[in-house]
C-alpha cells in the first residue's frame, strides 16, 4: 500500500501500516471477538503482495507474551502481541509485568469493546487501563483512528528506549472499524522522557579517580550491558582497569565465560568466589544491574566496606536498594568508553589471585561432584554440563523457573552476546517453552536450548501446539524429577523435610510428544547420555530429551534466604563455613 495516499482505510489496516513503518516483522498473538477487524486486515499482510508480517498462532495468551520476550531478548527488537479484550489481555498480563522487571521490550496491542460501551460491563470488557498501568511502561487507549500512527509510534519508542521495557496499547473496536487517511508519524522525543541520558564529567572523573586509587576493584555486570550493546565496551573497560567482573543471571551473557576476568556468577546460588569476595572489595563497580535482593543478600551487611560506583541508565536504581557513592546515569555502550578514556592502564594480579582458592574449593566440593558423579542416578548439573560440551558454549540457554534454571545457567556456558534468556525478576514459571518459541524466530543459525522442570514445562504444555504448527527447531531438555524441585529443596532445609504438596504425579511425556509430532527422547543411564545429546542436536526441527534425575539433587551453593552473602553455604551440612 502506498503510504500517501490519501484515500480513507480503516484502523486495522492503519495499523498494519503503522507496524510496518516500525519494523515489525513477526506478531505472537491469539484472535478474538475484539480484535477481529486486526485481524481480518492482518489476513492480507501476511500473504500475497501486500505481504509484511509472520504471525504465529500461539496457544494461550501468556504464551504470546513470553515468546515476544525471547524474540525480543535474542534480538534486540522489540517483540509485538497481539490479543483481544477480556481474558485474552488479562492472560498477558504475567508476561507484561516479567518483561517489565526484567527490562524487556515488548508492545502488547489488545482488542477492547467499542467506546460506547465502555464502562458498562460489555461482553469481555475489562479496565485494561488501570489494570496494566503499574507494569507497564506506558498504556494507552486509542480512541480514534486517526490517533493509530502516534501512537504506535510512541509505544515502539517507549518499549526501546531508555531502560526497555513493555508498552500497552487499548484499541476499541470502533476505532479498529472506522476511517481515517492513514499519515505516518515517528515519535522520537517526549518531553519529560529522557530516552538518551548523558553521563556528566564530574561524576565520570570522580569515579575514575576512585578506580584509579584501588586496590581490590570488583565489576559486578548486568542485563544493562546486553541491552545497551555495550559488550566490547565492557570488555575494553575491564582490561584496561584489570578489574574482575561477577555477572548476574541475566548478564552472563555480556561478558564470555571463558575470558580471563570473568570471576563467576553472582547471587543467592551463583559461585562462591564472587560472592565472597565482594565483601573484601574496595571499590565496586556495577554496571546495568539493579542490586537485587537475589544478589545483595541483606543490606545490612551488603558492601559495606567498598565505595560503589553504579552506572544505569535508570536515574530510579540510583540509591533504591544501595547507597551509591558516584552515579553514571546513561546507557553503558555511551558511558563505559569515557570512563575508559580516564582510568589508568593498572595490573590487579594478586588480588585476581585471590579468587583462585574459592574457585578451586567450589569446584571440588559441588561442580565436579554435580557435573561428573561417578555413581548412582543422573544429575541435573551433568546433563546441562553435557549439553553445554556438545554446543561449545554458542547455543542460546532459556530455561524455566526452579532448579532447572539454577543448574541450566551455573554450568551453561556463553561465548555468545545474548545468549541466555531466562525469567529474572518475576520467577515466572512456565516462562522456559514459549520464550525458546519465540527465540527460534529470531535465531536461525545457533540451536536454542531450553532447559524445564516437569512443573514448568506443565504449565505452558499447550504451547506444543504451536511448536508442532510451525516446526520451531526448539531443543528441549527436561529435567524430570518428579517434584517441584527448588520449593522441595527449601523444604528440605527450612521446613524439616515436610514436602507439603511438592511431589508430582506427571504423564508419559513420549505419548504427548508423539501425539504433536515431536522427536523424543528419554535418557536415565549417564552412559547414554552424551549420544542423546548429540542425537537431540543433530535432529532437524523440535526434540524433547527427557532426563531421569535423581529426585533430590540439590542446587549448591546457595545463601539462606535474609542472610548475608558472607553466609553462603558451600554444602547443606556446611551451614556455618
Amino acid at each position: 500500500m502506498n503510504n500517501n495516499t490519501k484515500t480513507p482505510i480503516t484502523g486495522a489496516e492503519i495499523l498494519m501500516e503503522s507496524l510496518k513503518a516500525q519494523g515489525v516483522k513477526t506478531i505472537f498473538g491469539y484472535p478474538g471477538g475484539s480484535i477481529m477487524p486486526v485481524y481480518d486486515a492482518l489476513y492480507d499482510y501476511t500473504q500475497g503482495e501486500k505481504k509484511a508480517f509472520e504471525h504465529i498462532l500461539v496457544r494461550h495468551e501468556q504464551g504470546a507474551t513470553h515468546a515476544a520476550e525471547g524474540y525480543a531478548r535474542v534480538s534486540g527488537e522489540v517483540g509485538t502481541v497481539i490479543v483481544t479484550s477480556g481474558p485474552g489481555v488479562t492472560n498477558t498480563l504475567t508476561g507484561i509485568a516479567d518483561a517489565m522487571i526484567d527490562s524487556t521490550p515488548i508492545v502488547v496491542i489488545a482488542g477492547q469493546v467499542g467506546t460506547p460501551v465502555l464502562g458498562t460491563d460489555a461482553f469481555q470488557e475489562v479496565d485494561l487501563i488501570t489494570v496494566s498501568q503499574p507494569i507497564c511502561k506506558w498504556v494507552y487507549q486509542i480512541r480514534r483512528p486517526e490517533d493509530i500512527p502516534w501512537a504506535v509510534s510512541k509505544a515502539y519508542y517507549l518499549a526501546r528506549t531508555g531502560r526497555p521495557g513493555p508498552v500497552v496499547l487499548d484499541f476499541p473496536k470502533n476505532a479498529q472499524t472506522e476511517k481515517a487517511v492513514y499519515e505516518e508519524q515517528t515519535v522520537n522525543f517526549i518531553r519529560s522522557y529522557i530516552a538518551f541520558p548523558q553521563p556528566k564529567e564530574s561524576e565520570l572523573k570522580a569515579a575514575a579517580e576512585l578506580i584509579n586509587n584501588a586496590k581490590k576493584p570488583l565489576a559486578l555486570i548486568g542485563q544493562g550491558v546486553e541491552l545497551g550493546c555495550a559488550q566490547e565496551e565492557l570488555k575494553t573497560f575491564l582490561e584496561k582497569a584489570d578489574i574482575p567482573a561477577g555477572r548476574t543471571m541475566l548478564g552472563l551473557s555480556a561478558l564470555s565465560s571463558n575470558h580471563p576476568l570473568n570471576v563467576g556468577m553472582l547471587g543467592m546460588h551463583g559461585n562462591l568466589a564472587p560472592n565472597l569476595k565482594q565483601q573484601e572489595a574496595d571499590v565496586v563497580v556495577a554496571i546495568g544491574m539493579r542490586f537485587s535482593d537475589r544478589v545483595t543478600g541483606n543490606l545490612k551487611t551488603y558492601l559495606k566496606q567498598a565505595k560503589i560506583i553504579h552506572l544505569d541508565i535508570d536515574n530510579a536504581e540510583i540509591n533504591k536498594n544501595v547507597h551509591t557513592d558516584v552515579a553514571i546515569v546513561a546507557n553503558c555502550k555511551d558511558s563505559l568508553p569515557l570512563l575508559t578514556e580516564l582510568v589508568n592502564k593498572a595490573s590487579h594480579k594478586e588480588w585476581i589471585e585471590s579468587f583462585k582458592p574459592l574457585n578451586e574449593r567450589e569446584k571440588k566440593r559441588v561442580i565436579e561432584k554435580a557435573t561428573h558423579p561417578e555413581e548412582g542416578p543422573l544429575l541435573m548439573g551433568e546433563v546441562v554440563n553435557a549439553v553445554a560440551e556438545a554446543t561449545k558454549g554458542m547455543s542460546v540457554t532459556v530455561t524455566d523457573v526452579g532448579q532447572n534454571q539454577l543448574f541450566a545457567t551455573r554450568y551453561s556456558k556463553y561465548n555468545t552476546p545474548r545468549s541466555i534468556i531466562t525469567s529474572g525478576g518475576l520467577g515466572t514459571m512456565g516462562f522456559g517453552l514459549p520464550a525458546a518459541i519465540g527465540a527460534t524466530f529470531a535465531e536461525k543459525e545457533r540451536p536454542v536450548c531450553v532447559f524445564m522442570g516437569d512443573g514448568g514445562l506443565q504449565m505452558s504444555i499447550q504451547e506444543f501446539g504451536t511448536i508442532m504448527e510451525n516446526q520451531c527447531p526448539v531443543k528441549m531438555i527436561l529435567l524430570n524429577n518428579n517434584f517441584l524441585g527448588n520449593v522441595r529443596q527449601w523444604q528440605n532445609m527450612f521446613f524439616k523435610k515436610r514436602y507439603a504438596f511438592t511431589h508430582m504425579l506427571n504423564p508419559k511425556y513420549e505419548q504427548i510428544c508423539a501425539a504433536y509430532g515431536i522427536a523424543y527422547q528419554c535418557v536415565s543411564d549417564r552412559k547414554d547420555l552424551a549420544a542423546a545429546v548429540e542425537k537431540m542436536l543433530a535432529t532437524k526441527g523440535p526434540f524433547m530429551l527427557e532426563a531421569v534425575i535423581k529426585e533430590e539433587d540439590d542446587v549448591m551453593p546457595m545463601t539462606p534466604p535474609g542472610a548475608s552473602v558472607d553466609d553462603m553455604m558451600l554444602e547443606k551440612e556446611a551451614k556455618n563455613g
